[in-house]
């Protein structure tokens, strides 16, 4: 089945708004095994909304539109679509009637006259309900495609589209293919390393698709399988996200949503260990992921944000001699300040970071980005260098992950205790 969707809205086209509507909606399609082919955005305009759907009507059996059917001057959706569908705009009396209803729940002393506007809409068309909000949706038929037409605000689009659209459509559709999805979670690789690693695993002709997304500073492998059956989607899938973890191996880090912070934590857990933190560069937003999630009080003891190298030689006993031999930023500072901070607080694990995050600070031996992280643990102590690039931001952030990653591939080495 060809399904289209058309967003509509001036702050959708100018940036003010992003669209969430669009992927709600393919998503929720997609979960019922059905596809959307395009995707439109148009402004509050009623020629471009008119030839909007002029262009989806003609090559899709479904279209499914959000915005502009509020109260405003500036909500022409009806009036466009009565225009494009040689329609005459009329008033609704079940869509007045709910306009009404709503309107004393909402606890209105007055009925806005502008009110009667959301009641406009096409002759002959069915109304969507919609149980959130005034503006009744509407559904209608127009050279052989059926069209919806839903508010933009996402908490009614979504209950109206649940309840109403995608069962109307699924009524409609005389062989429905099963498609299921799995994501992995890859942090470490870059993207064409990735893509290198995983040649040959997309199998279109056996309806098994690949696709790689960036999203700084993780990747998100992503596999679709589709199928004729649940049985047949779940093994293809089962089989492909297998050859990805066994070609990838620790750098995939989880499934689905889960977030490298929520793996971590359940390691601690599953390790009855404990940590400290010292961080220089990072500025405790390690510190802050960890304590992000509730429960982490079970396995972290503290952390120290130690910035100046007073900081460094008061709380973590990092030497003065070592500071003024080797400076702040070296694999020894980070590993006294890792040990250091492991014997304050009497932790299982002492991790510590110390760094160049930028823009200033920089030298030729140790320019913008190096950082050195250091874990201190009782079977021993390790510390390496790193060069990262990209803005203050983007190093701290990498920092954080990367620390945390260490943490997340020491503790797998740990049996469970």
């Amino acid at each position: 089945m060809k399904i289209s969707t058309l967003s509509i809205g001036d702050e959708l086209i100018c940036g003010q708004l992003t669209d969430t509507n669009a992927g709600t909606i393919a998503a929720a399609l997609l979960n019922e095994g059905l596809r959307v082919q395009r995707h439109l955005t148009v402004g509050d305009n009623e020629p471009d909304i008119m030839d909007a759907l002029d262009e989806l009507g003609r090559i899709s059996e479904m279209v499914i539109v959000t915005g502009g059917l509020g109260p405003t001057a500036d909500d022409l959706t009806s009036r466009a679509v009565a225009r494009a569908t040689g329609r005459r705009l009329i008033v609704n009396e079940d869509a007045r009637a709910h306009v009404r209803t709503m309107s004393g729940k909402l606890d209105s002393l007055i009925v806005c006259p502008l009110s009667d506007k959301q009641a406009m809409l096409p002759a002959k068309s069915t109304l969507i309900p919609n149980p959130n909000g005034t503006a009744c949706g509407f559904q209608l038929m127009h050279n052989g495609c059926f069209m919806f037409f839903m508010p933009g605000v996402p908490s009614e689009m979504i209950v109206m589209l649940r309840e109403s659209v995608i069962p109307f459509i699924l009524e409609r559709v005389t062989h429905k293919r099963v498609i299921r999805t799995a994501c992995l979670n890859i942090f470490g690789p870059c993207e064409a390393e990735v893509d290198e690693l995983l040649q040959g695993i997309a199998r279109p002709e056996q309806g098994l698709a690949m696709g790689i997304c960036v999203t700084f500073p993780r990747m998100q492998v992503t596999l679709r399988a589709e199928a004729d059956s649940h049985e047949a989607a779940a093994e293809l899938l089962r089989q492909a996200a297998g050859t990805v973890r066994e070609r990838l191996k620790d750098f995939v880090f989880s499934a689905g949503d889960c977030s490298i912070d929520a793996v971590v934590a359940e390691l601690f857990r599953d390790r009855c260990l404990t940590l400290a933190l010292a961080e220089s560069c990072s500025g405790g937003l390690i510190a802050k992921r960890i304590t992000d999630l509730p429960g982490s009080s079970a396995y972290f003891l503290e952390g120290v944000v130690t910035y100046s190298n007073a900081a460094k030689q008061r709380l973590l006993g990092v030497p003065a001699e070592l500071l003024e031999a080797k400076g702040a930023v070296s694999s020894e500072c980070a590993s006294a300040m890792a040990k250091g901070v492991r014997s304050a607080a009497g932790s299982d694990l002492g991790l510590a970071v110390t760094g160049i995050a930028g823009p200033d600070g920089g030298c030729e031996d140790k320019p913008v980005g190096t950082v050195f992280i250091s874990l201190a643990a009782p079977d021993g102590c390790w510390t390496k260098r790193f060069q990262f690039h990209g803005s203050r931001d983007e190093i701290r952030t990498l920092t954080a992950w990367t620390a945390l990653d260490w943490l997340r591939r020491y503790l797998l080495q740990r049996a469970v205790s």
